[in-house]
């Protein structure tokens, strides 16, 4: 592979991971082993039997996880110790046969890049479950699936348009993030405020009456 396809596919199986990382194992595995793509030597290991069994049998127990609301933050939760190392991993491996440096270099921006898309999706799913209805939650998970083939097939087939839609990707994700943050924050401080005024007032109340009684006697 050149060096802009190695870059792409690094980036895309690393991006991908944020979203699904078993959507993305299996799908490069499938392709992989049905010679529709040559995988890096690292990445070879992907087109074993067993591995694209275990990731797709995974990916079918997070499709559904991901379609119930409060069942997919908790996923989310769990996969923030899986998705990210795995992601840094993934996006190494691809440059398995380059030097260290840049096995190195590929691991750390994936690193980076997947806690920013495995983010994104956790705190947009997490506000999401503020709604009742599952509908939201059910278009969120397919969106992201389709994403999660669309970006990697596009890092395979078109590794320049790919970047440069990664780049546009990266600066809205700069942007987002502490809007994101902000609103998670304000969600809390709402859920905080709830069980205070449950317990709060009944004591002030009691430090107030207790504050006038002695202001009375004295």
């Amino acid at each position: 592979m050149e060096v802009t396809a190695l870059i792409a596919l690094s980036m895309g199986a690393a991006w991908a991971s944020g979203l699904n990382l078993y959507a993305a194992c299996a799908m490069l595995g499938i392709m992989g082993a049905t010679g529709s793509v040559d995988l890096p030597g690292g990445l070879e290991v992907l087109e074993n039997p067993w591995v694209i069994a275990a990731a797709g049998a995974m990916y079918v127990v997070e499709f559904f996880a991901d379609k119930i609301p409060g069942v997919d933050s908790t996923w989310d939760t769990i996969h923030s110790f899986i998705r990210i190392p795995a992601g840094a991993v993934l996006a190494a491996t691809v440059f398995a046969d380059a030097s260290v440096p840049e096995m190195l270099a590929a691991g750390a921006g994936g690193g980076i890049l997947t806690t920013a898309t495995h983010t994104l999706k956790a705190g947009t799913r997490l506000l999401i479950n503020t709604s009742p209805e599952p509908v939201t939650n059910w278009t969120a998970s397919v969106a992201e699936d389709v994403a999660v083939v669309g970006g990697l097939w596009l890092a395979l087939a078109h590794p320049a348009v790919f970047i440069g839609a990664l780049v546009v990707f990266i600066l809205l994700a700069i942007w987002v993030l502490p809007k994101l943050w902000r609103a998670i924050r304000v969600l809390f401080g709402k859920i905080m405020r709830l069980f205070g005024r449950e317990t709060d007032p009944p004591a002030l109340e009691g430090v107030r009456v207790t504050f006038n009684r002695k202001s009375i006697e004295s």
